[in-house]
């Protein structure tokens, strides 16, 4: 009972504090949605150039509420995790709360990597090859991408998620090396097969063309490799503290 009057707790703060921040984003979601609209600015040529449809009443306003739980919640991650890790906290040994503290701070740093890789470099590329797409000249039918402004939004969040999550790939392998469930020998054998589902994870997050999937594999067989670099890391710690302790034993005999 104890455990579950403290979890509720958790939950309220944490509800709490994006509730308070999704009233504060709300008043601001304008700002926010232009941002998001950087990368369509920049395949576009100018902010001129950009034009944004909604077609019906209600679309932008219900729009807007979106953007501001976005927001909101991308804001209260601090204290979410904060909650998460003050619920666990108490069942975890020293050496563990030391090992999980890293771990916390490396994936909101690696969430915001994998999307500003998405909104610097992949999406203003898949836009300009959207634009390319646009029909206009004598004698033909002008044919002219106006997006939805709900419809942009789901694409831009949709891709945000995609890479910030994709991004977590050396995290959660390494915490699975830690518990020894795999092993950089184990990777280095799965390297032909993660190439292919690297593919299909692409291909299923992105929009379907070229650039914006291999703006997500690349990064994906990179970080992979990253990867089998971090577990090899920690075989040699795990290797060393085995010595170590093989040689106090030794010494204390």
């Amino acid at each position: 009972m104890e455990h579950l009057i403290e979890l509720r707790q958790r939950l309220i703060w944490s509800l709490l504090t994006v509730a308070v921040l999704f009233v504060g984003c709300f008043f601001i979601a304008d700002y926010i949605y232009a941002f998001l609209l950087g990368p369509f600015e920049r395949a576009a040529g100018g902010i001129e150039n950009v034009r944004l449809i909604y077609t019906a009443p209600q679309e932008f306003f219900f729009t807007k509420l979106s953007v501001a739980l976005f927001a909101a919640i991308f804001l209260a991650f601090p204290v979410l995790a904060s909650q998460v890790y003050m619920f666990v906290a108490p069942g975890l040994y020293k050496r563990e709360r030391k090992a999980f503290i890293p771990f916390l701070i490396a994936t909101p740093v690696m969430f915001v990597i994998g999307a500003a890789t998405m909104y610097y470099g992949v999406l203003p590329l898949a836009l300009g090859f959207f634009l390319s797409q646009e029909v206009n000249g004598p004698g033909m039918a002008t044919i002219e991408m106006l997006p939805r402004v709900s419809e942009y939004l789901g694409l831009i969040m949709t891709l945000l998620l995609a890479f910030g999550i994709c991004f977590q790939l050396p995290i959660a392998l390494t915490l699975m090396a830690m518990v020894d469930l795999i092993s950089s020998d184990n990777l280095k054998s799965w390297r032909k097969y993660s190439v292919v589902a690297v593919l299909v994870v692409a291909a299923f997050l992105t929009p379907p063309d070229p650039i914006s999937q291999l703006g997500l594999a690349v990064p994906l067989l990179l970080l992979y490799e990253v990867s089998i670099i971090s577990v090899r890391i920690v075989e040699r710690n795990r290797r060393r503290k085995v010595i170590d302790a093989a040689a106090t034993g030794a010494d204390n005999s």
